[in-house]
């Protein structure tokens, strides 16, 4: 199994590989940095105190928490972009977030308690770059959206030893649950790496990744239920079986 998670963060994906039997290749292309200044933890403060507050990745619940204590106030929403993040709020304190069925920012966006927000200030706790559909989408719909990035990707270049490990598996699956580090690795690989790792079957997090999968000449794709590990490896198992 391949991870593209960031830097230290492959722990939960080696344990459900091991449930599995199977062992995890990390090839990080990202690594977090957390933010730590007077205009985050301002933003931040101002981003906690809405109505409405969105936490788009389990990292910007983590980075968040590390600034201020996570306290829902009586009325607020609480949302999360899929369950990773919810059970990444629930562990930080916050009871009852709400998480869509459909685990990305579309889904997300599909919320009830998204829907009538002109006039409504809503808290978005985030990360520079990515698809950014979320806030446009908010304010045309009327929402004063308060942005704080907690947190930033920073591109890597994936490790000797491990680019090597690459070249030797035969047919490895390949969990995707960010097009940004797919791409970002992709570019960072050797041409011969870079071909090698297109052999590999890939288990993507949701259907737009799938589809970016095969836009980059993955022959073989599966779509998960969610990024969740545990969602990825019962995903790489069925369409291994089959």
């Amino acid at each position: 199994m391949i991870s593209l998670r960031p830097r230290g963060q492959h722990a939960a994906l080696r344990r459900a590989a091991a449930h599995h039997g199977a062992r995890v290749l990390a090839l990080s292309p990202l690594r977090i940095d957390r933010r730590d200044d007077a205009d985050t933890r301002r933003r931040l403060r101002d981003a906690l105190a809405s109505p409405v507050v969105v936490f788009t990745s389990p990292n910007a619940v983590r980075a968040a928490q590390a600034l201020q204590p996570l306290r829902a106030r009586r009325g607020q929403a609480w949302l999360a972009v899929g369950e990773g993040t919810a059970a990444a709020l629930r562990r930080a304190g916050i009871a009852t977030p709400v998480a869509p069925a459909r685990m990305d920012s579309a889904g997300l966006l599909e919320l009830p308690q998204l829907q009538a927000v002109g006039g409504l200030r809503v808290g978005l706790v985030t990360a520079p770059g990515g698809r950014n559909r979320i806030a446009p989408a908010l304010e045309a719909r009327g929402a004063k959206v308060l942005r704080a990035d907690v947190y930033q990707r920073i591109a890597v270049s994936p490790r000797v030893d491990a680019i090597e490990r690459l070249r030797r598996l035969r047919t490895p699956w390949l969990l995707l649950s960010s097009s940004e580090a797919l791409e970002q690795l992709l570019a960072a690989l050797p041409a011969d790496a870079a071909r090698h790792l297109r052999r590999a079957r890939v288990v993507a997090a949701s259907p737009r990744l799938a589809t970016l999968a095969r836009r980059q000449g993955f022959a073989t794709v599966a779509t998960a239920a969610s990024a969740r590990p545990r969602d990825l490896l019962d995903a790489a198992a069925r369409a291994a079986s089959r």
